[in-house]
C-alpha cells in the first residue's frame, strides 16, 4: 500500500475547509421518529476517498436485514445510546466508544432495540454516493408506498446493498 497521489504545495485544494455545526438540521429524515442522517463529509469534498455520515437512530426498535457491499467498507463508531452491531457471525451490544469495521464483502448490520435513541458515525471507504440510499429509502417510507420484492431488489441492487 502506497500513499495516494500528493497535491502540490504551490497547487491548493479546489475546495476549503468545511464546517458543519453540530446544531445543523439533518439532510434525510427516514420515517417519523426513525433515522436521521447527517451527510458530515459528502465524498466529493474528501476526493472521493471517504463518505462520513451520522446516524441518529430513534427510539423505535430496527435496523437493516444483514447485508454486504461490493464497493465499500464501513466503519461504524457509536457515540451514544446503545446499538447492537452484527459482525456476519455474532452480535454485540455496544455503547458510546464501540466500533465495528466492515471490509468490502462482509456481512454486517445494525440496530437499536434499546428504546432509547442512539447515535453513531459511519465512515464509508472509498468515498462512494451512500447520501442517494437515504433519500430515496425516505422517499419509499414517506410515500407509504409498499415496494414488492422486485422493487426492493432493484433498490439495493441500484445501491450495492445486497442481502445476505
Amino acid at each position: 500500500m502506497t500513499h495516494p497521489n500528493t497535491r502540490r504545495p504551490d497547487t491548493p485544494a479546489t475546495a476549503g475547509a468545511g464546517l458543519r455545526h453540530a446544531a445543523t438540521a439533518p439532510d434525510v429524515l427516514v420515517g417519523d421518529g426513525g433515522t436521521a442522517v447527517h451527510h458530515l463529509v459528502e465524498p466529493s469534498g474528501a476526493e472521493g476517498l471517504f463518505g462520513l455520515f451520522r446516524l441518529d437512530l430513534g427510539p423505535r426498535p430496527g435496523g437493516p436485514a444483514p447485508h454486504f457491499h461490493h464497493t465499500m467498507s464501513e466503519t461504524f463508531f457509536v457515540l451514544s445510546g446503545n446499538v447492537r452491531l452484527y459482525d456476519g457471525r455474532h452480535w454485540a451490544d455496544t455503547g458510546p466508544g464501540d466500533l465495528l469495521h466492515v471490509p468490502r464483502g462482509a456481512v454486517h448490520t445494525f440496530r437499536n432495540d434499546s428504546g432509547e435513541p442512539a447515535s453513531m458515525l459511519m465512515l464509508v471507504a472509498p468515498g462512494v454516493p451512500r447520501a442517494p440510499f437515504y433519500e430515496e429509502l425516505a422517499r419509499i417510507v414517506s410515500d407509504g408506498h409498499r415496494p414488492d420484492p422486485q422493487e426492493w431488489a432493484d433498490f439495493y441492487r441500484r445501491h450495492d446493498h445486497h442481502i445476505a
